[in-house]
Formats: structure tokens, C-alpha cells, sequence
């Protein structure tokens, strides 16, 4: 799925985001960057913002980086400010609003619809959480979605923390119309062998368009020898942890499956990273923004764990109706319009940077 290349991407434990006041250098952060020979995703982002976090860097250029393992010289990036906006461009704050005060203004149907169901769960901060505004970044993007391009639904949120039950059962009995948010599989792609999981996201689920793309990295002990893996099948016959209830969709695509590596499933990214500090796993493979979280919790550095710099997986986030729901279709249509049209305007990006604010805020506050 991805080109493995030997360019390092860099030694990441990356990612919660590192746009708070204090944290970004003066010369690059807020500015656009060329590309140079050797140049990463992390080691940027430690010029700019003192961290080895490149998802935020990621985000901001999601158009025109499509393998965060492979930067090609002369690329021109956009370097989030401390804020959150783009070089040059309005704050979060202000983007939203905007949009918000058009929303407003624009006419809406008399007609009664029913309020529109949605389902998320909490833990997964700054993707969706309770304690943070709107529900976290995922929650703000679905709801938001629902009063653009036209769009002027009523929508009810509610929060189920057995996130299996969520298509399981809660989706197929008509409970929720919609659960926020999925690790969605190319359909298209029948050149590995599905699991399961893969088939029923793909004959039993309608997806939204991705929504949101995390980078996924491999986590390990300075001194293994898979630190320095360059390919997938490099990790043949590892012991590799992943969270109970995480999907493994990303690693399958790449041929990492059940009949190739012991998969360990604790409940938590802290179980996880225990697992390879003492041995009991070779590496922790989950998204750069929770380890970097879980890291920064663990009182952890880079001299305890470290990224691998070659290999790392993209995973497409995504809403998720079933398909006995007599007005699925309806629901995934009205949502990719109003997504379309918040990439287009700018909201996406915005709320995700505001979010992502909020929520290293508090980490840097505890």
C-alpha cells in the first residue's frame, strides 16, 4: 500500500500536538518550508516546535504528502502556527465562526426531520472525548458536517463506551444511525486475504469519505533488531502489540496478520508500551498521537523507546452507517457534502487544529 523507502522518516515517539505557546521555534514554525535532502516529518518538526511530532505537520499538508516515509526534496510544506492556522492565513477561531455566522444566515426547511442519531464513545482524546469541546475533533467534524452544503439536520450525540458494541449491535438494531469513527478498509483492494473485520466493514457498513488519516508507527526498545526493519515482512514472527478493540486493518493491508506475529491485546497504549519496555512484546504499533500521549505520560523519552524511522502504516478514519438502516444511504450523502465542502472552506482543518489545541493544552497543564 505504502512504497518502503530507506529515507528516515525519523527516531518519532510523536504526536500530541505541539502548537501551544512556548513550543514552536520563531525561525520555522508559522512559516512555509522547503524540502531538503535528508529532511523528515519529525526532524522538521523538532526544528519548528521543539517535539519529534509530525502528525500536526501531516494535517496541514495532507494534499501533497501521501507517504509521511517519503519526502521529496524541494516540496514546499506549510508549518502550523502556534495556534493552530496556516502561514499567512486566518486562526481557527476565526475560520470557524465564519462558517458558523453563514450557517445562520442561510434559509432552513420547515419541514420535521427526525434528529439524526449519532454514537461515539470516550477515551480516545483528542479524536473523541466528552471532556473536550464538541466531543473531540472527530464529534465536531460529524455534527458540523450536518449544517453545511445545504445540509440542516437535527442530530443527537450520545456517548457508549463499549465501542465494539457500536457495530456489533447498537448500529444493526437501529439504536444509532451513525458511530463515530472507524478505521474503514479499501474495498477495492482484494489482493491479501481478508480477516473478518475487513469483510464486514465492507458488505454490512456504508462509509462516509475518510475523514481523517492517522499515521501509525512501530514502537520498540533502542537496542532491537527491529528498530531498523525497512519492510513490513521484516517483522514476520515479532510479538506485536496492539490495544484490544483497535483494528488491525492497517497492519493486515500490509500482510502483518494473526498467522505471521503473536498479537498481544491489553486494554490500554500504557499495557502496550509496558509489554515492550519489559520484553513481554517486540513492538508497539498504534497511532503516533496516543504514543506520544502515553509517553508523555509514562514520564518516557527516546532513549526508552523509539519509532521505527522506515516503516509505518496510514489508516483512514471514517463514519459508519449499516446497511439495514432505510435511510443510510441518505445519511453517508448529506454528510460527504457537508465534508466536502468544510475541506474546501477551510472548517475541517480548523476545528482539528483547535481541538488539537485544546487538548495539548491540557496535557502540558497536568
Amino acid at each position: 500500500m505504502f512504497k518502503q523507502t530507506a529515507k528516515k522518516l525519523a527516531i518519532a515517539t510523536t504526536a500530541t500536538v505541539a502548537l501551544s505557546a512556548g513550543m514552536a521555534s520563531a525561525q520555522q514554525a508559522c512559516t512555509n518550508y522547503t524540502v531538503s535532502d535528508g529532511d523528515t516529518l519529525a526532524t522538521i518538526a523538532i526544528t519548528a516546535y521543539g517535539t519529534s511530532n509530525y502528525q500536526p505537520i501531516f494535517n496541514a499538508n495532507r494534499n501533497i504528502v501521501t507517504n509521511p516515509n517519503d519526502l521529496d526534496p524541494g516540496l514546499v510544506l506549510a508549518l502550523p502556527c502556534e495556534d493552530g492556522s496556516l502561514p499567512d492565513g486566518r486562526s481557527a477561531q476565526e475560520v470557524i465562526a465564519a462558517e458558523e455566522s453563514r450557517f445562520e444566515s442561510t434559509r432552513r426547511s420547515n419541514a420535521y426531520e427526525p434528529p439524526i442519531r449519532l454514537v461515539t464513545g470516550n477515551g480516545w482524546a483528542p479524536f473523541t472525548d466528552e471532556s473536550l469541546n464538541g466531543g473531540g475533533f472527530m464529534t465536531r467534524i460529524a455534527t458540523t458536517s450536518l449544517h453545511r452544503a445545504g445540509n440542516s439536520r437535527d442530530y443527537s450525540v450520545s456517548f457508549v463506551d463499549d465501542w465494539g458494541a457500536h457495530l456489533s449491535t447498537l448500529l444493526p438494531l437501529g439504536a444509532f444511525d451513525v458511530s463515530i469513527a472507524w478505521t474503514m478498509p479499501d474495498c477495492t483492494n482484494r489482493s491479501y486475504e481478508w480477516s473478518e473485520e475487513t469483510t464486514t466493514r465492507c458488505t454490512q457498513f456504508y462509509a462516509t469519505v475518510p475523514v481523517y488519516d492517522t499515521v501509525r508507527g512501530f514502537y520498540t526498545l533502542p537496542e532491537s533488531s527491529y528498530v531498523n526493519a525497512t519492510t513490513f515482512a521484516e517483522f514476520e514472527g515479532a510479538t506485536v502489540c496492539r490495544m484490544d478493540g483497535w483494528s488491525m486493518i492497517d497492519l493486515e493491508e500490509q500482510g502483518i496478520n494473526v498467522s505471521n506475529v503473536t498479537v498481544l491485546r491489553p486494554k490500554t497504549a500504557r499495557e502496550c508500551l509496558d509489554a515492550v519496555l519489559n520484553g513481554t512484546a517486540d513492538a508497539a504499533s498504534f497511532e503516533v498521537q496516543l504514543a506520544a500521549d502515553t509517553m508523555s505520560e509514562m514520564g518516557l523519552t527516546q532513549n526508552d523507546l523509539v519509532e521505527n524511522p522506515f516503516v509505518s502504516t496510514l489508516s483512514s478514519l471514517a463514519f459508519l452507517v449499516h446497511r439495514t438502516n432505510p435511510f443510510g444511504r441518505q445519511y453517508v450523502a448529506m454528510m460527504n457534502k457537508g465534508l466536502n465542502e468544510m475541506r474546501e472552506s477551510g472548517e475541517w482543518y480548523a476545528i482539528i487544529s483547535d481541538t488539537l489545541r485544546e487538548h495539548n493544552d491540557r496535557m502540558n497543564a497536568n
